[in-house]
């Protein structure tokens, strides 16, 4: 499986689903149109795009157009990138009719062409790390170990430590991992973790 460096951000889950069986890499959705109002996941993307680098992959339909075009002129344009699948008519499997204007999107992909729009839109491929502590990423038991999940006060920790890092505060847990092993190694990850856990004890 291909490692990227740049965040890649697609529509909804089922595209990051797709994608994550194709590339080792952090994906995020914007939820479709709702990204269009929810300021804290566009300040969240501006982050991200500074300090890894963007990819938008969106569907090649008009709503898909609509939020790429929407995130290009509201993203630093020099740290984001495009990435485009082929128009090709048909429905996914999931779905007991085809969309609107009956093409696949993200999800309806074949891996190759997936890979192809990365690799197109200038996709930077890590499949060598420079360093074991550069690919070593915070876990769901580095969470649970600082009491920031499965504990009792884990809401109070995490709620916290997204407020101290200027995060959205509905952000997952999983989504915080993607995060924070997106802007951050392991080590500044692990120490910025202790420091909020400690003030919340």
């Amino acid at each position: 499986m291909r490692r990227i460096r740049e965040v890649i951000v697609v529509e909804g889950r089922y595209d990051k689903n797709t994608l994550l069986q194709v590339v080792d890499a952090t994906v995020l959705e914007t939820g479709g149109f709702s990204v269009f109002n929810d300021k804290e996941k566009l300040e969240l993307f501006r982050r991200l795009a500074e300090s890894r680098g963007l990819i938008l992959l969106t569907d090649s339909d008009g709503a898909g157009f609509l939020i790429r075009n929407y995130l290009k002129g509201a993203l630093p344009k020099d740290r984001v990138r495009q990435a485009y699948i082929p128009d090709v008519a048909g429905k996914e499997k999931r779905k007991r009719t085809a969309g609107k204007e009956g093409k696949l999107g993200v999800e309806g992909m074949r891996p190759e062409i997936l890979l192809e729009a990365l690799t197109r839109a200038g996709a930077t491929f890590e499949d060598e790390p420079e360093n074991a502590a550069q690919a070593e990423q915070i876990t769901k038991a580095d969470l649970y170990a600082l009491g920031l999940t499965g504990g009792s006060g884990s809401a109070e920790k995490r709620a916290a430590l997204l407020k101290k890092l200027g995060l959205p505060a509905h952000l997952t847990t999983n989504g915080l991992l993607d995060v924070l092993n997106a802007l951050y190694n392991k080590q500044d990850a692990q120490e910025i973790l202790n420091l909020i856990s400690e003030k919340c004890e």
